[in-house]
């Protein structure tokens, strides 16, 4: 389905920017950062979803068209549906299946990521969902999806355990064991942040938010100010700032165009690839990742990034994430970091575990630990965290794994202490 950019739209992009849109060209002396994603939150109706996810493609689309006017590039484009459960109520196993499969078909014949929301919200949510969702995982190759494990009630215990459970089974028998790619715990994660699989939203959709990939950004600033802490916040705030503000400058013109709601920027760092956190960080500390200075310069950034003024939505710090950062997977093959370091530098940080790859014999009483340190932690700091482990059956500690993936860089598999 082409998808496309009306006139009254294009007017309004150029014309209803107002205060603060010569940022934009203030952007054109510096190295943009892509544009990691554009997220729209949407309430889909089984009977008309179609038509629903046409209108988020319009919006979404005349955003990407903007940015590309003001040179960014747009990475992805992405969708979020009401929680898993809510979305498939009233139907049967198979009837949803049915129903998640043309959804995921979807997604690929009209170009977005899809994602489907916690499938349990609060510890009291009925976990027959979660039973669902792991055969959704194992089988089908695009749905992300999620659960809450705290939030300011407290930790939540039975889903900590749903969720071990959930990952021990789709590493089991899904391809490369690859489908817990596609599946996050979250702490104490506020609605409408941008970044996946945790993304989700509650309300009535209409919605949309965004986020850059910005460890470009922060290997650009770190190689110029050489650990000094005070001159390193300054430069990356100042820049991740110039950058945050188009990102506002958009998502408000396309907001008035369209009728939908803007509700902010996420100005995490997303690394990916060579634009790697990991390499921003040993720039920083003249020493591979892992070596003391990290923590230093994980607050360094994460202090930068609180100080973006925009209106902020999501983690809205840093992204560790094992895998998906070219350098982070070198070093964890090198064996320079570990989950214990990766949990301590979430102390100033912002998300936790993520794409950490675990040997196949790992139990499910073990995940159940891990997944419960991350919540410990964010629930005393009152900060949001994720955890999305990846075990990875029939390979053990010292096996590299084999994940088929372009998001994804192979690294070799620490035992778990």
């Amino acid at each position: 389905m082409r998808h496309l950019i009306t006139i009254p739209v294009l007017w309004a992009l150029a014309t209803v920017c107002g205060p603060g849109c010569g940022t934009a060209s203030a952007a054109a002396d510096e190295s943009r950062p892509n544009v990691r994603t554009i997220t729209a939150f949407v309430r889909l109706d089984r009977s008309t979803y179609q038509k629903q996810i046409e209108d988020a493609m319009q919006v979404l689309s005349a955003a990407k068209a903007e940015f590309a006017r003001r040179g960014y590039e747009t990475q992805t484009v992405r969708i979020v549906t009401q929680p898993f459960a809510e979305l498939v109520h009233g139907l049967s196993d198979p009837q949803a299946l049915a129903f998640l499969r043309a959804l995921d078909d979807l997604s690929q014949k009209d170009g977005f990521m899809p994602n489907v929301g916690p499938a349990m919200l609060h510890d009291t949510d009925d976990p027959a969902a979660m039973r669902l969702l792991a055969q959704v995982l194992s089988t089908l190759p695009h749905l992300n999806a999620s659960v809450i494990i705290a939030d300011d009630d407290g930790i939540h215990w039975k889903t900590i355990r749903e969720s071990a459970r959930l990952v021990r089974y789709v590493a089991d028998h899904s391809a490369h064991s690859q489908g817990t790619f596609l599946f996050a715990a979250t702490a104490m994660l506020k609605p409408l942040g941008p970044f996946y699989p945790g993304a989700y939203h509650t309300g009535a959709g209409r919605r949309f938010s965004l986020g850059f990939e910005g460890a470009s950004v922060v290997q650009q600033v770190f190689g110029s100010t050489h650990g000094d802490f005070d001159a390193s916040v300054a430069e990356l705030a100042r820049q991740l700032t110039i950058h945050a503000r188009v990102g506002e400058e958009v998502g408000n013109a396309v907001a008035a165009s369209s009728g939908w709601e803007f509700v902010g920027v996420d100005p995490t760092p997303a690394p990916l690839a060579d634009a790697s956190i990991g390499d921003a960080i040993e720039r920083y500390t003249g020493a591979p990742f892992g070596s003391s200075g990290t923590m230093t310069a994980a607050l360094a950034i994460t202090t930068a990034v609180k100080a973006v003024r925009v209106k902020q939505v999501g983690y809205s710090g840093l992204m560790l994430p094992v895998m998906e950062d070219k350098r982070l997977a070198q070093r964890w093959a090198e064996n320079t970091y570990e989950i214990d370091s990766l949990l301590a530098y979430s102390s100033v940080c912002g998300t936790g575990l993520d794409t950490v790859p675990l040997p196949g014999d790992i139990s499910e009483e073990r995940l159940v630990k891990i997944y419960s340190d991350v919540a410990a932690l964010a629930w005393k700091w009152h900060k949001p965290l994720t955890a999305r482990l990846q075990p990875v059956t029939n390979k053990r500690a010292g096996d590299r794994t084999d994940f088929d993936s372009q998001y994804l860089f192979n690294t070799t598999l620490h035992p778990v202490h």
